[in-house]
């Protein structure tokens, strides 16, 4: 990187192969084309998840081009991110608004009043974050077996201390819970009919068809196309052959092209605020995770930017909840497209950003959203809220989690089944339940484990 504070992006060329640094670019036509994918492999996830909560997926889509720029400068653009619609908030929103899964979110101030707590938990672990991370300290030296001094290891006692906190055993299962917890409202609440329960028959084979059939980057947007090809059967089934409620698409002809967003205020309920605060330690462990994968893609040193990436996902979760978004995260689809196509600058997260501001400003893409049909959203979501939970296990798998210690099969069977069996603690007024509940319980009971010996 230069010396100044953003990047002066140094052109590169275009030829195949070619692996393109955060400092780097491609030539502004080839960056822009990368942008656009960049955008489409945000897009089916960060238009699910506002809609599974209630919200308006325009707002969330310009919300995650606005938090998408203010994380790069925040992190000085050293840190090649995109910021989409977090999954983590879903099942505490839900809880916390009483949302019954159609329709818009009646009670979406006070959803989006604690998403701000959120955000600000988040940016103060961040602003705690990076000044620990200026007291970097060193190992002290030790002696080996031939009485030779061993070098001098630099260590990031910020890394250290979350990881502590936050082991692999307990990450792996609360993210797992996070799945598990919602997997009853696509179930229950998206498919009020026996037709539009085969409709999310159709929908999650659609998807797993795609999975694993189709090629290239058909198969890295499995999720969008496969809502595409279940519409169409939806679409062939209702409107062609009368067997459920047909797609209306009145709305989508008359909503105008360009036009400002609804924006909504935030109302700032105790009970909601402390529900949802808890999931920044969820945002942190999944940040923290992905810094380390962008770093070992670039080859590049990024655990001193960990403080300032924490800052930037915190400021972009408030902003967003400030205006009737939802919170925000790193997204590993993008980090997927970086890793497949060995282009890791950060002009392109730039443009991919004013690309969904442009989005964001289209009411028509708003009212396209709104035409998907109920049980198709219930398709898509069973599957979603299936991989979440097995990425859980998935981060037990590549972190060699060993469950034949107590210590680690007593967390991960605790937490599981708090979480999804909705476990919950009433403190007065005050009721702590589900993802809360599992979140605090994981790294209590791990820290209270820990000490005993193993």
């Amino acid at each position: 990187m230069s010396d100044s504070y953003l990047p002066r992006w140094r052109k590169v060329s275009a030829t195949a192969g070619t692996v393109v640094a955060p400092d780097e670019r491609l030539p502004w036509p080839q960056t822009a084309a990368m942008g656009v994918q960049h955008v489409i492999a945000m897009f089916g996830a960060t238009v699910l998840a506002p809609i599974l909560m209630g919200f308006n997926p325009n707002i969330a889509i310009l919300m995650s081009g606005i938090g998408t720029l203010l994380f790069f400068f925040i992190t000085g653009g050293r840190v090649p991110s995109y910021l989409g619609s977090s999954f983590a908030f879903i099942g505490v929103v839900i809880a916390a608004s009483g949302y019954s899964g159609t329709g818009p979110n009646a009670n979406l101030g006070v959803a989006l009043g604690g998403i701000i707590a959120c955000g600000a938990v988040y940016l103060l672990i961040g602003v705690l974050v990076a000044f620990t991370n200026e007291r970097r300290t060193k190992a002290a030296p030790v002696r080996g077996l031939e009485g030779l001094e061993v070098e001098e290891v630099e260590q990031d006692v910020a890394v250290h201390w979350i990881e502590r906190l936050m082991p692999p055993v307990v990450t792996g299962a609360v993210v797992a819970v996070i799945g598990l917890n919602l997997a009853s409202v696509p179930i229950k609440n998206m498919a009020p009919t026996g037709f539009d329960t085969w409709m999310q028959a159709v929908t999650f084979l659609s998807v797993g068809l795609i999975a694993v059939y189709a090629r290239g980057m058909a198969q890295r947007l499995l999720i969008l196309m496969g809502l595409i090809a279940a519409s169409l059967v939806y679409a062939v089934l209702t409107n062609g052959m009368g067997l459920g409620k047909p797609i209306d698409l009145g709305a989508l002809a008359a909503a105008p092209w360009f036009g400002l967003p609804t924006f909504s205020k935030p109302v700032f309920e105790v009970n909601a605020m402390l529900l949802i605060a808890p999931v920044a330690i969820i945002l942190v462990a999944e940040n923290l995770g992905h810094l380390k994968a962008v770093g070992a893609m670039t080859g590049r040193d990024l655990n001193p930017m960990l403080g300032r990436a924490f800052i930037g996902d915190g400021v972009a979760t408030m902003v967003s909840g400030a205006v009737g978004g939802t919170g925000v995260t790193t997204y590993a689809e993008n980090i997927g497209v970086m890793a497949a196509t060995k282009i890791y600058s950060t002009a392109i997260f730039v443009v991919a950003a004013l690309i969904a501001l442009v989005l964001g400003f289209s009411p028509k893409f708003g009212a396209l959203v709104q035409a998907i049909p109920l049980p198709v959203m219930g398709g898509v979501s069973i599957v979603v809220f299936g991989l979440i939970a097995v990425a859980g296990a998935k981060i037990w798998v590549d972190n060699k989690v060993d469950f034949s210690q107590n210590k680690n099969l007593i967390v991960a069977a605790i937490t599981l089944i708090l979480g999804t069996g909705d476990f919950t603690l009433k403190f007065g007024q005050f009721a702590l339940g589900g993802i809360g509940t599992a979140t605090f319980g994981a790294i209590l009971l791990y820290a209270l484990l820990s000490r005993a010996r193993d």
